[in-house]
């Protein structure tokens, strides 16, 4: 009875332990699972709104500008057509005109020019490219496509829609007036476009089967529509029906507008210059739901992935707990090993105690020698630091002196090159004097012809011929002038070459005495270094004996620690060994808990 309820309680704990693994590691996970796919969503949901803002946009766009496309042709004939009315050109060539220009319009029935004459009157008239002859009673003027021409000068005039009389079909006419220089009017040209055909053009663009494409006025009007029985009805208004409730300023105020809610889209875009819009209609769930499907499978995914994690988490678990029976097994050998050991551990550590009081004798001596040792390097450091520093004086003075030998060489080069350039100048000064000794003998020979033609001139040349005279004596001077400071100039010449040759000797001399001062101070460098190299070391040796001594103390000082520590170990081994038998019944119960575990696995196996 008692093994019964042993094993019930046994098993009761290790549901439980069960479940609690299982639910620690799952909730979280689903937690953070349903947490993404909720932000996921949102974003996506975000994504599409943008994304049908953009696509219905993009639609209404390409079928505005395609119907512009269409319209421009008839817009420009139009223009066109007045302007030939404002240059006065006459009823019949305005027929031919026609005619020729609207072969190839789009979406046309007819292509007409009234005159502002009746067609009673010289000059004036009706034609049309169909050659429609109106009734007897028919008077454009009348008309709204003629007296808005008229009112709006020089604009295009998109008019309202009527039922054509001859096709039966929706149309509206495009009108424009002529006008002469004077502003007098000459008449309208009109063009009427057939509607059922841009509706028909609408039907194919391709869209979501609950979508609906039309085209409004900038009054609301519905042009075209699916439901026929709203086009061109006042009782129907775009701004009264529309799902997003756009008013006309939103409309005017935007060429290009795309509005949504959270079931309906709608999206406009103005048609070129045309008072017209294309519309897209339609609920939010075409594309709403197509996107979001693609989510939901997304999430599906995540939350399948979810439980496939927890169940191979799970796994992990019954696994580990597995191995954790198997270690509770070794644990209890181990613990058996353990007790042996630390008996013998208490035994050994005995014999330690006592070899440890004997290396503390043993420091104690080697510490006092070391104290010894560093009181003599440090002498012999003090020794070493003041040869270091009287060396250090010598090499200043050396380098002092060569210095001044360097300084002494550059003041001779100076004084060299001085009198080199002294030697140019003087050079210079010779082809002066040359020059002014030529200049002396062509004025010696042009003042003696100069004589010779005073001589041959008798009286009349009495007088040039003394200034000839004194102009030759003069040159005669200046000639032997020259031949003086020729002379000067040579012995300069001399004195100034044996200057440089005494002074480029001396260079000589001074920058061998500066190689020898520079040889010498290398060898005192050589020698500081050495010096430096010796108190270095010596310092270095002191500092390594100090802090060898200093060692020698920590290490005296760990091993009076240790011979405690051994002491206390042995103390602590004797405790260990006590614990050891108590973790030794506790393996034995662990061991025999899981076993028990083992034995109820294995019954609901079978």
């Amino acid at each position: 009875m008692k093994e019964k309820t042993e094993k019930s309680k046994v098993e009761n704990k290790a549901k439980k332990k069960t479940r609690r693994l299982f639910l620690s590691t799952f909730i979280p996970l689903i937690t953070l699972t349903l947490t993404s796919c909720t932000v996921f969503a949102i974003l996506m949901l975000q994504i599409v709104y943008s994304y049908i803002k953009s696509e219905t946009s993009r639609i209404t766009g390409e079928v505005s500008s395609s119907l512009m496309a269409n319209f421009n042709p008839d817009i420009i004939v139009a223009k066109n057509l007045a302007d030939f009315g404002s240059a006065g050109i006459d009823i019949n060539s305005m027929d031919a005109v026609i005619k020729t220009f609207s072969s190839n319009l789009n979406y046309v029935t007819l292509v007409y020019y009234a005159t502002e004459k009746s067609r009673f009157e010289e000059g004036g008239g009706f034609v049309s490219n169909l050659d429609w002859v109106p009734p007897k009673n028919f008077d454009p003027k009348t008309r709204a496509w003629y007296k808005e021409a008229v009112r709006h000068k020089g604009e295009v005039i998109f008019n309202d829609p009527y039922i054509d009389e001859m096709t039966g079909k929706l149309c509206t006419a495009i009108s424009i007036g002529s006008f002469d220089p004077k502003g007098n009017v000459l008449g309208v040209c009109g063009i009427d476009i057939i509607l059922d055909e841009i509706a028909e053009y609408l039907k194919t663009v391709e869209l979501y089967e609950n979508a609906k494409i039309f085209m409004i006025d900038d009054k609301g009007n519905f042009i075209t529509h699916p439901d026929d029985e709203k086009i061109c009805n006042p009782s129907f208004n775009f701004f009264s029906s529309s799902a997003n409730e756009i008013s006309r300023e939103e409309l005017l105020s935007s060429p290009n507008l795309s509005v949504l809610n959270r079931r309906y889209y709608t999206s406009a875009s103005k048609i070129g210059e045309t008072p017209w819009y294309i519309v897209i209609e339609g609920p939010m769930s075409d594309y709403r739901d197509r996107l979001m499907r693609f989510v939901y499978i997304f999430e599906g995914i995540l939350l399948f992935f979810s439980f496939v994690s927890a169940g191979a988490n799970l796994r992990t678990i019954f696994k580990s707990r597995e191995e954790d029976r198997k270690m509770g097994a070794t644990l209890f050998e181990e613990t058996q090993n353990l007790v042996v050991a630390t008996k013998e551990t208490a035994a050994t550590s005995q014999d330690q105690s006592a070899a440890v009081k004997e290396i503390v004798a043993t420091m104690e001596d080697s510490n006092s020698l070391s104290e010894n040792i560093s009181t003599k390097i440090k002498d012999v450091a003090k020794v070493a630091t003041k040869t270091s520093s009287e060396v250090a004086d010598g090499v200043a003075a050396v380098e002092k002196n060569v210095e001044q030998l360097h300084s002494i060489f550059d003041a001779n080069q100076q004084t060299i090159n001085g009198m080199k350039d002294l030697g140019d100048k003087i050079d210079s000064i010779w082809d002066i004097v040359n020059l002014i000794n030529s200049v002396a003998d062509q004025a010696k020979i042009i003042a003696f012809n100069a004589e010779i033609e005073a001589t041959s001139a008798g009286e009349a040349g009495k007088k040039f011929r003394i200034v000839a005279n004194e102009i030759r004596r003069l040159s005669d001077g200046i000639i032997d002038s020259t031949k003086e400071v020729k002379e000067k100039i040579t012995e300069i010449q001399h004195s100034s070459d044996h200057l440089i040759l005494a002074s480029e000797n001396g260079t000589e001399k001074i920058n061998a005495g500066y190689e020898t001062a520079k040889v010498l101070s290398n060898h005192f460098e050589s020698i500081k270094s050495s010096s430096e190299v010796t108190a270095a070391s010596a310092g270095e040796i002191t500092e390594i004996i100090q802090q060898q001594t200093a060692a020698s103390e920590q290490i005296l000082i760990a091993l009076k620690q240790i011979s405690a520590g051994v002491e206390n170990f042995t103390v602590a081994t004797n405790n260990i060994s006590s614990s050891a038998d108590s973790i030794r019944i506790l393996a034995e119960d662990l061991n025999s808990q899981n076993k028990q575990e083992e034995e109820l696995a294995k019954r609901k196996k079978k």
